[in-house]
């Protein structure tokens, strides 16, 4: 049995506006059945890729296609496999949200009957079922991102695009986002442009990276975190031995071993250079110190440590 075509998969994709290479020569897998976050900072081409794989801009070269159909060739098709939801979407403010949704499904050709029925489910699984008769124009913000993530399912895609669809929504939205998003995983691929690096880890299990328009980096989220695994030993001491913090971490970064040393608190951050060396040391430092210590870990990075050491911006 041949296997399943990737959900996602660019070759060469390139698109430079003017002077600036949004773009430049993307090979991406994105695997089915995977929630994929794609990280960048702002301006790093994320929303130029999903234009681009979507086919709502055309590269420069290199193509893209979705469950093996092509969507940088403007196959009709092709664009059928997936549900969008861009950054800021736009509604009719005077359409009702059962409306709307009823109007997009039109536009996918489903009959009446089957359109009915969608509407109403998809109503209910972004609890939306209760002001399926309120003009949009009406919405909060994240009532409105939820009837965006609905009309993008309306046509039962088996692959969701959404570029950054936790901007502008408050802690609370941005839970309820989240929470329909881990909800669709055994349904759907989700693939999502981000910068907000909590959300990735979260809910995502895979992770790709971009910066200047090239792709630095793409993993599975525990195999990123574990490629990147740093030698980092974090202290905790006693709130009242704040005041002894200043002469041991003078003395910590005074070590050759020792090759960065943070504090926040009453905790302290040492990356060492030499492990042993540091394992060997950094404890009878601490006695040494008369530090009374809460907690001494040797800790990994987390995601987004990860993040700005990959994409940090050059020195001038």
């Amino acid at each position: 049995m041949p296997a399943a075509p990737d959900a996602i998969r660019t070759a060469g994709l390139s698109r430079r506006y003017g002077d600036v290479q949004a773009v430049d020569k993307l090979d991406l897998v994105v695997p089915a059945g995977s929630i994929f976050g794609f990280l960048g900072r702002n301006g790093a081409g994320k929303t130029t890729t999903i234009r681009l794989i979507t086919g709502l801009a055309r590269p420069d070269s290199g193509r893209a296609w979705v469950n093996g159909l092509e969507t940088t060739g403007g196959d009709e098709q092709g664009r059928g496999q997936f549900g969008y939801l861009p950054q800021e979407p736009a509604f009719y403010g005077w359409m009702t949200a059962a409306g709307f949704l009823d109007h997009v499904g039109r536009l996918f050709h489903i009959p009446a009957g089957e359109r009915r029925q969608r509407v109403t489910e998809l109503l209910q699984l972004v609890d939306l079922a209760g002001a399926s008769n309120r003009r949009v124009g009406g919405f909060s913000g994240g009532m409105k991102q939820r009837l965006g993530l609905a009309q993008a399912l309306i046509h039962r895609p088996s692959v969701l695009i959404l570029d950054e669809p936790m901007a502008g929504l408050d802690p609370a939205g941005r839970r309820d986002a989240l929470d329909l998003l881990e909800a669709l995983r055994e349904h759907v691929t989700i693939f999502f442009s981000t910068h907000i690096l909590a959300d990735v880890e979260r809910v995502c299990d895979t992770v790709g990276i971009l910066h200047e328009g090239r792709l630095v980096e793409v993993a599975g989220r525990e195999e990123l975190l574990g490629r990147y695994a740093s030698d980092v030993a974090e202290l905790v001491v006693a709130a009242e031995a704040v005041a002894l913090l200043p002469p041991f971490v003078a003395a910590l970064a005074a070590q050759p071993w020792a090759s960065n040393v943070t504090t926040e608190a009453n905790s302290v951050r040492v990356t060492a250079a030499d492990p042993a060396a540091a394992q060997a040391a950094l404890l009878p430092l601490v006695v040494g110190h008369n530090l009374p210590l809460l907690r001494y870990e040797w800790v990994r990075p987390n995601l987004e440590e990860i993040f700005l050491s990959l994409s940090q911006e050059p020195e001038v």
